[in-house]
């Protein structure tokens, strides 16, 4: 191995191994299985993965990928506690019926941006990650659009609208555009306004994945 490729230091991979051993199984028995087609859940898997091979390109992909919603995750949660959500993508955190033990296996998404920009910063951004990110994104939208459920009013736990491919509410689907120009925009929007500025920040900001 290079240099670069072996700063991940062991305790960070134990500690988010020792996690996901947690996260998965609870997830699967409370979501099922369908949970974990959400980008930050495959996101996680890659994760698990780079880590352990130290790969800066799954790593450098799930930055691409995750840095910028993450972050929105978590200025909406912190505007969330003082009541007045920005977008109303963490209310489900507030929701004291959901369990806490789930809301707090939850907060990855707090943590996970600044893990990735932690690991890129190790061991280097790989310039393929917005291509890589693209497609994997691309198929998880297709998948969800045409084979997982739409919106529904009382969905309860069980994962509808999966990566907002009917729109931003899990209770009804959006009714401003046509659904196929609303799958379009996302093909096309996700990457170009949050994966590639991204991207481009992380190559000027990162050293270069050797």
């Amino acid at each position: 191995m290079t240099q670069t490729a072996t700063r991940v230091p062991l305790p960070l991979k134990l500690a988010y191994t020792a996690f996901m051993a947690v996260l998965v199984p609870v997830y699967w028995y409370y979501y099922g299985p369908t949970n974990f087609l959400y980008f930050c859940d495959v996101a996680l898997f890659l994760t698990l993965a780079g880590i352990w091979l130290e790969s800066p390109l799954l790593i450098s992909i799930c930055a691409a990928g995750l840095v910028a919603p993450q972050i929105l995750w978590n200025a909406d949660f912190l505007s969330n506690m003082f009541g007045v959500p920005l977008v109303g993508m963490t209310d489900y955190m507030f929701k004291h019926e959901n369990s806490v033990f789930l809301r707090g296996l939850s907060l990855f998404h707090g943590w996970i941006p600044f893990l990735l920009l932690y690991l890129v910063w190790k061991i280097g951004y790989d310039r393929r990650a917005l291509l890589g990110w693209t497609l994997i994104a691309w198929a998880l939208i297709l998948v969800c659009f045409f084979l997982m459920p739409p919106p529904h009013p009382n969905p309860g736990l069980t994962p509808v609208n999966i990566n907002y491919v009917w729109g931003p509410s899990d209770n009804v689907a959006q009714t401003w555009v046509h659904p196929y120009a609303w799958l379009a925009g996302l093909m096309v929007g996700l990457p170009l306004l949050l994966s590639a500025p991204v991207h481009l920040l992380l190559m000027r900001l990162m050293p270069r994945a050797a």
